[in-house]
């Protein structure tokens, strides 16, 4: 299959399966990179994995995405959001972010390692059927639910209800689920137990406190191990030096992701790198 035909093809699925017109993005590949230009900002995709601190082995990689505007410059990811929502696309800027995080990480060739996928809290408590016109763009490339990720801010949406219809419809899909950012702003045990996520990734704020901090480095290990004890497991964010590396380890953690470890990078880039080294450097 020729690039342009594959390019076309891409095209037109996204505009079938995200309602998206043709004359408001388009597609481009470079280097085997999918790229999108959408509401006036060209989108990438990097990719920052996540590790079993045991084994050296790969759990898997969150997405994120990188935006830039017409003249090259980098816009921040909230930035970018912020202006789908003030050209009142943001669902659509949202699913296609998603859908070409997914057609990136597709890149990668066949992969055992689950995909990390956030969702943007203003669509948990704005739309019904979660995940349901995303999983038809991972049926169409046979990547299964129960390979995703989706990470959810809970402490970004107030109404317990509207979120735990949320949850409950993207675990009916097979989806799994990670609470992100944990232990900052309003997050708390009781909603833990509520939403019974299969992942927890612990905020960066607090391994980088624990770092300096003698009370945070008793607390962490208890808070590791309260995670645990309600059937999710804890990954701590933010690793950045050995230290916080080997307070992680000493807390109990079955999982880190940080710099340290390895920053966030184009698909295609993670191919070329014997990842189980990465920890041990």
């Amino acid at each position: 299959m020729s690039q342009l035909y594959r390019l076309n093809a891409l095209q037109n699925e996204l505009r079938d399966v995200l309602s998206l017109s043709l004359s408001d993005y388009r597609l481009e590949v470079q280097e085997n990179d999918v790229r999108a230009n959408f509401i006036g900002l060209e989108l990438r995709s990097v990719f920052q994995p996540i590790f079993n601190l045991a084994t050296n082995t790969l759990l898997g990689y969150e997405a994120l995405l990188r935006a830039f505007d017409l003249e090259g410059n980098a816009i921040a990811p909230p930035t970018a959001f912020k202006q789908a929502e003030v050209a009142e696309k943001l669902v659509k800027f949202d699913r296609l972010c998603r859908t070409l995080h997914t057609l990136n990480y597709l890149n990668m060739g066949p992969s055992k390692e689950l995909l990390f996928l956030n969702v943007h809290p203003e669509l948990l408590v704005a739309v019904n059927s979660h995940g349901k016109i995303f999983e038809q763009v991972l049926h169409n490339h046979s990547l299964p639910t129960d390979k995703v990720v989706i990470e959810i801010n809970e402490s970004a949406v107030s109404q317990d209800n509207l979120l735990n219809d949320a949850i409950a419809n993207y675990r009916e899909r097979g989806y799994k689920i990670a609470i992100d950012d944990f232990g900052k702003e309003h997050s708390n045990i009781n909603r833990l137990c509520k939403f019974s996520p299969d992942y927890v990734k612990l905020d960066s704020s607090i391994i980088h406190l624990a770092e300096h901090n003698n009370r945070m480095q008793r607390i962490l290990p208890k808070l590791v191990e309260i995670i645990s004890e309600l059937g999710a497991e804890v990954i701590i964010e933010g690793i950045e030096t050995p230290s916080q590396l080997e307070l992680a380890q000493h807390a109990g953690a079955q999982w880190v992701q940080g710099y340290f470890l390895g920053r966030p990078a184009p698909a295609l880039s993670w191919e070329q790198v014997d990842l189980t080294l990465s920890v041990a450097a």
